[in-house]
């Protein structure tokens, strides 16, 4: 896999929990921080591999499925020596009811159940030396199937099943729960399959240094997410979770950013401001209000009315605010290129900071794609 020039081995190995975000990415971001750029981009192309991997042909019987085998993905997607092996595929099913009818339609427009990623873990002891522990990946795809577009426009927030709060109830979006938690017959979901495949991995590395990244792209963002939360209320003494979001949209109120803080949960939303999936769904009301203090007058009753609308949400994480209208690579480019994760890429690897948006030497990150569905 492409690592980035201005990459130090040692200083990754040194630091790897900064770059994971354990001190929030304070005075990484602006100006970005070079090891931290190059980590962007890797866990990027782990998103890339997984979007290359997915049969996006509808009239393929594998539609929807993996391509690859667990061992040939990574080469065959075009990112060879990763140093990290694939544990587990991932699958994300619909829980939406669909009506009869729909039998006689073809079937592509009913498939409940498609593979989203894969789990990846590092074994390279060199890879493993340079990133200083041995790291975890969570990759995710964005939507690709008509159930899943489906599944994005249930936009309402919804509590989380099973949790406990004392004041405020943490609500996400009711599509994206669906397919994490969704499952037909005795087929599992993804929190189930993300539960069991972690819980083994802990077994089996008792004692090493380990680190979980969940990286995804649009609606993988938004699992992506929801996994780290699930993660980190699943297992207590789980080490540190970091989330690499990409053009991700929002995914809960104020009571879930809050309940993802006290977790400790770690995310880098990384946003292009031209990209319109990132101010989606719902709108966003004292965004940058203290949680906690969000959480004491949560009793007024302006608030309680407010939550009540199940439509108001709250960004959650660091941001990383990136902008393809100041890139001389996307001039005249449409709202789809705006959030393709090829631009993304390059945002990142053009950005230098807030006062100098696009370093002058960087180049286009471009990826040819076996594929020519654009996929959100």
């Amino acid at each position: 896999m492409p690592s980035f020039s201005g990459q130090s081995p040692e200083k990754i190995g040194k630091n790897w929990m900064e770059y994971q975000g354990i001190k929030n990415w304070e005075g990484l971001l602006d100006p970005l921080d070079d090891n931290l750029r190059g980590e962007i981009i890797r866990y990027g192309h782990f998103v890339e591999a997984a979007y290359r991997a997915c049969n996006f042909d509808p009239s393929s019987p594998s539609y929807a499925m993996c391509k690859y085998s667990r061992k040939k993905l990574f080469h065959l997607s075009g990112f060879s020596g990763t140093g990290y092996r694939i544990s587990k595929y991932l699958k994300a099913t619909s829980g939406i009811n669909l009506p009869n009818w729909v039998d006689k339609a073809p079937k592509w427009m009913s498939k409940q159940s498609s593979w989203i990623g894969y789990v990846a873990i590092c074994h390279d002891q060199r890879e493993i030396a340079r990133l200083g522990r041995r790291d975890v990946v969570i990759a995710l795809r964005g939507t690709a199937t008509c159930l899943e577009w489906l599944e994005n426009l249930r936009a309402t927030l919804t509590p989380l099943p099973n949790i406990k709060h004392t004041i405020c109830c943490p609500m996400v979006e009711s599509g994206f729960l669906s397919l994490y938690t969704s499952k037909i017959d005795a087929q599992q979901s993804l929190q189930d399959m993300v539960r069991e495949e972690i819980d083994r991995i802990k077994k089996l590395y008792d004692g090493e240094t380990l680190s979980f990244t969940i990286a995804g792209h649009s609606l993988g963002a938004a699992l992506a997410t929801l996994t780290a939360y699930d993660i980190k209320q699943f297992f207590r003494d789980i080490p540190l979770v970091t989330v690499m979001s990409f053009g991700g949209p929002r995914v809960g109120n104020h009571s879930f950013r809050y309940h993802l803080d006290k977790q400790d949960t770690k995310i880098l939303r990384i946003v292009n401001s031209d990209d319109l999936i990132t101010k989606i769904p719902g709108f966003v009301i004292d965004n940058n209000d203290d949680d906690d203090k969000y959480v004491e007058k949560s009793d007024h009753w302006m608030k309680r009315l407010v939550e009540d609308s199940q439509w108001v949400y709250a960004d959650v994480g660091c941001e990383l605010r990136l902008s393809s209208s100041g890139s001389p690579h996307f001039n005249g480019i449409n709202i789809a290129t705006c959030h393709e994760l090829n631009t993304y890429l390059h945002l990142v690897n053009s950005f230098v900071s807030s006062s100098c948006p696009v370093r002058a030497t960087a180049k286009k990150i471009m990826h040819k794609s076996n594929n020519n569905v654009k996929c959100t």
